[in-house]
């Protein structure tokens, strides 16, 4: 399927927490990467797979945000603007993985667009 989820990850005031919980609730094998943020990778055996990672926004409630598959992140969030999406953090790259940008629909729903590297 054309543009399909791809990854889902939890943002958390909690990380320690939503670690234990969702190990156990569901048995995830859960990997810590290596760099200046600390980023639990959730290998659930099928995909899509996940992340999870302290909230950036100090006080901001705990969310899981899903990301969307695109060929070009930038034309697609050109796009998605132009038919009356807000951007909220557009064409970030993650280095060494791809690029991605936070979006919210007409109607306020927040998702993501993902742009693996090649």
């Amino acid at each position: 399927m054309a543009n399909a989820f791809v990854h889902m990850e939890l943002n958390t005031q909690d990380l320690g927490k939503a670690k234990e919980f969702y190990s156990k609730m569901f048995d995830w094998k859960l990997e810590t990467m290596p760099g200046p943020m600390e980023y639990i990778m959730i290998d659930t055996g099928e995909r899509p797979g996940g992340g999870m990672m302290k909230h950036p926004v100090a006080g901001a409630p705990s969310m899981w945000l899903a990301y969307i598959g695109v060929d070009d992140v930038r034309k697609a969030t050109e796009k998605a603007k132009a038919l009356g999406a807000i951007a909220l953090q557009e064409n970030h790259e993650v280095p060494n993985f791809g690029w991605f940008s936070i979006l919210t629909d007409p109607a306020g729903a927040v998702f993501a667009l993902w742009q693996a590297k090649m």
